[in-house]
């Protein structure tokens, strides 16, 4: 295990995010992994080539992006280890894992959302298009609200406590392998025609390596709303148990549902993408008008379960020492 790797990335992310200098000068772990994917994407995906074929291609991307990941995380980390004592080199370490989190940025473009809102419904429907894929330009102001939520709580899942633990469990290894193949399925992990089959591996490789961590995500959602005012501990855990299998994706419904237990609201629903229309069902039997203060609220179960995350991390950190 690698708590403690874990838990200092975890702790510099909250504390510093990703700088924006460091982005322009060298960019992002998720930029240059999207490059090598977008790049096999265009040699190895063929209209010509048959379905197997084009499955078999898919197959063995996420085997390189697998084998490139452990290759980078071992490196890096040797690296450091090679001059520096152990307990020095994770410091380096961590702050390199730390660019594989979001716990900072996630709530910073969900609170620019609310915080636009109270400007304006137009400058609230431009904040919520940066983070959402469905058409923002005709929606309410309810229905902004409910797609920074949704945002919120699928993103607390696949970007801050699925890193996190595969962090953890995999080392910096484990936690660009988990990005790696996270980035690959929001790429090409696609039910249409081009990806169906090119992206089958990525997809289901995603849903395997995100089992655990979606449903962990809603139990630190529980224990949050356990103490922020207005939260229900007891609707977030019995929405989520009922109504997660209610979206398409047999991980992302647990935290929104678990969220929509939480705040005593409705999220999912009638939406459209690219001028097509989904009726989804909804999630939650709570209110379907969300306010601004809905986000503020969910703002605060997600800081407080980051931090639960983090305190566990050092719990379970400190019981191996004394073990």
């Amino acid at each position: 295990m690698f708590l403690g790797l874990a838990l200092l990335a975890g702790a510099v992310e909250a504390g510093v995010g990703y700088p924006d200098t460091v982005f322009r000068i060298v960019g992002h772990p998720v930029t240059w992994l999207g490059r090598l994917i977008g790049w096999a994407d265009a040699r190895w995906n063929s209209e010509q080539d048959s379905p197997v074929e084009q499955r078999s291609q898919g197959i063995a991307l996420v085997i390189a992006l697998l084998a490139i990941s452990v290759f980078a995380g071992v490196l890096i980390a040797q690296f450091f280890h090679s001059f520096l004592p152990s307990f020095l080199a994770l410091v380096p370490v961590a702050i390199v894992a730390s660019s594989l989190l979001a716990q900072r940025s996630l709530y910073d473009h969900v609170d620019a959302v609310a915080a636009a809102l109270d400007q304006s419904l137009d400058r609230g429907r431009q904040a919520v298009s940066a983070i959402v894929g469905r058409d923002t330009a005709e929606l309410n102001e309810s229905s902004v609200c409910r797609a920074a939520i949704e945002s919120l709580a699928e993103s607390f899942s696949d970007g801050v406590v699925a890193p996190m633990f595969w962090l953890a469990v995999g080392g910096l290894s484990g936690g660009i392998a988990y990005k790696a193949i996270n980035t690959a399925d929001s790429m090409i992990g696609h039910k249409t025609e081009r990806y169906i089959d090119f992206g089958w591996a990525a997809a289901r490789t995603d849903d395997v390596l995100n089992w655990l961590p979606a449903r962990l995500s809603v139990l630190w959602l529980v224990l949050a709303a356990v103490v922020v005012p207005g939260a229900s501990p007891w609707r977030a855990l019995t929405v989520a148990w009922r109504d997660a299998r209610l979206h398409d994706s047999p991980n992302a419904g647990w935290p929104e549902a678990a969220m929509a237990g939480a705040l005593g609201v409705r999220l999912m629903g009638p939406r459209s993408y690219d001028g097509v229309p989904v009726n989804h069902p909804w999630m939650g039997d709570g209110r379907v008008f969300i306010r601004i203060g809905d986000i503020r609220t969910a703002l605060q179960l997600y800081r407080v379960a980051c931090g639960l995350q983090l305190g566990t991390l050092a719990i379970l950190l400190g019981l191996t020492f004394l073990g």
